[in-house]
């Protein structure tokens, strides 16, 4: 039985993943800053009869918490076939703008975004090179392609300029592209998936359903040892391919 850690996953798309995931066959840490909340989000799945799950707190941005979790999980399991790093914010309250987003809202949103996702991966790297095939899954979005933003044809050009939210995203998205090549002569396929705009208190109630991003998620949790790494996917962007620029 395989295993993956979701960060952020008491809720939304994190939380969609992990019951996706645990209908596949795997077995699932789900990540939870607040452990009560990841209790409770571990009661719905073993409600519905997906019993091989149990919550870890985790908060990204703090060093202690996230050993801590690498610790506890380590106790239970030699390995980590997958990590799916989930956890983000989206910067703070309107305006999102370049000029009047707040120093404090840049720095909480790359500390989660950025700094958190480095963290985890770090901490568990060693658990990950134990499995055959370990996979890491980034979660990102479309409005953090440089290459879209800068282009006036792009259907959301006018209306997804959300300064602090897409930067830190664009710089996850560099680090992915690094570390997929320190990995690239590994067993390690390590991608960035947008999920697409989804309805959750992320966004507010706007977009589709989270079955249908967690969808798109675990398509690259489960990719052979012949499957893309080092690569941007948004299925919403780019329906056909799926692959978009950075």
């Amino acid at each position: 039985m395989k295993r993956a850690l979701i960060t952020g996953a008491n809720k939304g798309i994190g939380f969609a993943t992990a019951k996706l995931l645990l209908q596949k066959g795997y077995y699932v840490y789900l990540g939870s800053r607040n452990s009560q909340n990841g209790a409770e989000a571990i009661e719905k799945l073993k409600a519905e009869g997906l019993m091989h799950v149990e919550c870890v707190q985790i908060d990204v941005t703090d060093n202690s918490s996230v050993k801590t979790a690498r610790k506890e999980i380590g106790k239970k399991t030699d390995l980590l076939d997958v990590l799916i790093n989930n956890a983000g914010i989206n910067g703070g309250s309107d305006p999102y703008t370049a000029l009047e987003s707040k120093q404090e809202e840049f720095r909480a949103a790359f500390d989660v975004n950025v700094i958190g996702t480095s963290r985890v991966i770090q901490v568990f790297m060693d658990l990950l090179r134990k499995s055959t095939q370990p996979r890491i899954v980034n979660l990102s979005t479309s409005v953090g392609s440089l290459t879209l933003q800068s282009d006036p044809n792009w259907p959301a050009y006018n209306f997804a300029k959300y300064a602090v939210y897409a930067a830190s995203k664009a710089a996850l998205n560099m680090y992915t592209i690094h570390l997929a090549y320190e990995l690239r002569n590994t067993n390690f396929k390590v991608n960035v998936v947008c999920p697409g705009l989804t309805a959750t208190d992320f966004t507010f109630g706007n977009g589709g359903n989270a079955e249908t991003a967690a969808k798109r998620v675990a398509k690259y949790v489960t990719i052979g040892k012949d499957g893309p790494t080092g690569k941007f996917f948004s299925e919403e962007t780019n329906p056909e391919r799926a692959e978009i620029p950075w």
